[in-house]
């Protein structure tokens, strides 16, 4: 459907002092707080993941070394998706309309679309996490107790569910500390930063930044504090949306990953036989999961 005269009216009358509710100041960039970003040339691109191999076995005298064998673990491809969002505006509006600041916006807030759609593409990944209906490489939810690995199924969800609070961060903490790897091999898993949705911002803020403990008379140091135990800190998600789900992001490599296989393009044409004008921005991406020792939460109590 077209913009017409109808849609903007005001627009045709001089004096209007200013046009409002189209594009306001945007929060920064959330998603790379959670998500490494890389760049693709392929339709699609893929993780393939290993087992290594297990501990090693005592070797009796003048008997043969006991072998191993390495695997191939499960693969996670990431397909890349287009999206796009466009106008047209018709020739009349375009002659007619007295503010060039009203043309100028459409494109802005076409750009400010594009930025939301990014946004929340990648945060569903994470307000999925618990959501059966979304899998990833392995057959399971990003946050469960039954990944399945060569050595049995492990866990990135903290045992007993519990809101935010400094004794179920720190029993989140000592969970991850304890990660092994499909060999059940002891990794050096440690947490880089804390996550949560705006309604968790000042409790994590009071539980992380406080010099003693908080909520308790005891004259006892906040030790998340003193040792740093999240060194990236708090970072609020405008577009999680659950309000009591928390999660800390790990140090594990090749984890929560975004793949840009074609940046943000703007463009403008004409229609021959109406003289509309067309404007349209596109952009193609792909958000998603290889390992799921990056993220470790839990759904709340």
């Amino acid at each position: 459907m077209a913009i017409t005269t109808g849609n903007h009216p005001k627009a045709l009358w001089p004096g209007v002092k200013a046009w409002w509710g189209r594009a306001y100041d945007e929060h920064a960039v959330e998603y790379t707080d959670l998500f490494d970003m890389d760049t693709s040339s392929q339709a699609y691109e893929e993780d393939v993941g290993l087992t290594g191999f297990g501990l090693a076995s005592v070797k009796p005298q003048g008997m043969s070394i006991e072998y191993d064998t390495e695997s191939q673990g499960y693969t996670s491809r990431y397909y890349h998706v287009t999206y796009a969002l466009g106008y047209i505006v018709t020739m009349e509006e375009l002659m007619d309309n007295l503010y060039a600041v009203v043309s100028k916006r459409r494109a802005r807030a076409n750009a400010f679309s594009m930025r939301q759609t990014k946004e929340n593409v990648a945060a569903n990944i994470i307000n999925r996490a618990f959501n059966a209906s979304y899998t990833h490489g392995d057959g399971q939810v990003l946050i469960c107790s039954t990944h399945p690995t060569k050595s049995g199924n492990q866990s990135n969800l903290l045992t007993t569910a519990a809101d935010l609070s400094e004794a179920s961060i720190e029993d989140l903490i000592i969970q991850m500390m304890g990660a092994v790897n499909e060999r059940n091999l002891k990794i050096n898993l440690m947490p880089k930063s804390l996550h949560v949705a705006r309604q968790e911002w000042f409790e994590a803020n009071r539980i992380l930044k406080s010099t003693l403990q908080v909520h308790t008379g005891d004259n006892t140091v906040n030790v998340l504090k003193m040792t740093n135990a999240l060194p990236g800190g708090i970072k609020v998600n405008h577009y999680f949306t659950d309000s009591d789900a928390w999660f800390i992001k790990s140090n594990c490599p090749d984890g929560l990953k975004g793949y840009q296989r074609m940046a943000i393009q703007f463009d403008q044409d004409n229609d021959f036989d109406t003289k509309n004008a067309k404007a349209a921005s596109i952009e193609r991406y792909k958000f998603g999961v290889t390992d799921w020792r990056s993220i470790w939460g839990t759904p709340g109590a």
